[in-house]
């Protein structure tokens, strides 16, 4: 696709809103240390819904079992960060990434394993039935959170950030919490590894192929099978990055995290328009300003301020707005 077809519509989206609410919030200072929360928000959303966006574009699979896959990168990533103390209380944001970031890979590593025999046991018997899969996937989210208890406890337990990552930087009179910045460096990161990884290699080529028309790739004699074990274990992967990401923005977690989320990111890959990663980014930005904006303005209303947001999206554009999928 070249810039003359791209819809730019949905890419004002984002901007449109921000400034929109402006004038009710009257302070630029509160304006922009409110958009930059929502933003990371928005970011940490995008890295667990962009695994869970593809896998039901790719493989026709309602997978309500995707939260236990964060709340095990978050617990993952208690064990090691409390192991490495020495690091995560270094004034110096080296030492605290020199521990973060094992702890990141070790969540996605355990996260993706996890994945791959969720896919195997739980998933695979019940490809092409969704009463079926949102029922047994449902079912082994729970079955997972009891593990997670027996394991690590019922209780919830802190996550502090590393003291490097605490603190503010002030800009004029707003004060930006560093680790909103590094969330959103991060899912930037992130979105760009996958736009590159879609756009520019085989895989990518298939996976995209794949959501468009699954049986094409088929007849081609791409196993097809492989592709979907692949994906899911790499969407599942990128929960459990976001669970750590998700653990450090609210510095505890609790067995039951990933549930709670769950309402979040299926709203935001409804939004975004199931297969599509770009919309799935778009999705989750607006998800995370609308939180924040709302919970400012009328706490009330944030409770069920992106349901709102979900349904004028769909009344607009009914299938999302980058829909890319045949269902």
């Amino acid at each position: 696709m070249n810039w003359r077809e791209l819809d730019w519509k949905p890419l004002a989206l984002v901007p449109v809103l921000a400034l929109a609410v402006l004038p009710f919030i009257g302070s630029a200072s509160t304006w922009l240390t409110l958009t930059v929360a929502g933003l990371a928000m928005g970011m940490i959303i995008f890295i667990i819904a962009s695994g869970l966006t593809l896998v039901f574009g790719l493989m026709d699979v309602l997978n309500f079992g995707h939260g236990v896959f964060i709340a095990l990168g978050a617990f993952v990533a208690v064990s090691v960060l409390g192991s490495m103390g020495d690091w995560t209380g270094s004034q110096d944001l080296w030492r605290n990434l020199v521990a973060v970031i094992p702890a990141m890979l070790i969540a996605m590593l355990v996260a993706g394993a996890v994945g791959l025999a969720f896919e195997r046991f739980i998933v695979r018997p019940v490809y092409g039935q969704h009463l079926k899969q949102i029922l047994i996937t449902m079912g082994g989210m729970i079955i997972g959170e009891e593990i997670i208890k027996m394991i690590w406890g019922p209780a919830q337990i802190p996550l502090p950030l590393p003291a490097g990552m605490q603190g503010s930087l002030f800009i004029g009179d707003a004060a930006i919490e560093k680790y909103r910045l590094i969330a959103v460096v991060v899912g930037l990161l992130v979105f760009a590894i996958l736009a590159w990884t879609l756009a520019r290699t085989k895989v990518g080529l298939l996976i995209r192929a794949g959501v468009q028309d699954r049986e094409m790739v088929e007849s081609l004699g791409y196993r097809i099978r492989r592709l979907f074990i692949g994906v899911f274990v790499a969407g599942s992967a990128l929960a459990g990055l976001g669970g750590v990401m998700w653990g450090l923005y609210q510095q505890s977690v609790i067995p039951q995290m990933g549930a709670q989320v769950n309402v979040l990111i299926f709203i935001v890959i409804i939004i975004g328009g199931l297969g599509s990663t770009g919309g799935a980014l778009i999705g989750a930005l607006l998800v995370g300003l609308m939180a924040n904006y709302t919970g400012f303005l009328v706490p009330k209303v944030a409770l069920f301020s992106n349901i709102a947001l979900m349904v004028a999206i769909l009344l607009w554009r009914p299938q999302g707005v980058y829909p890319v999928t045949n269902r």
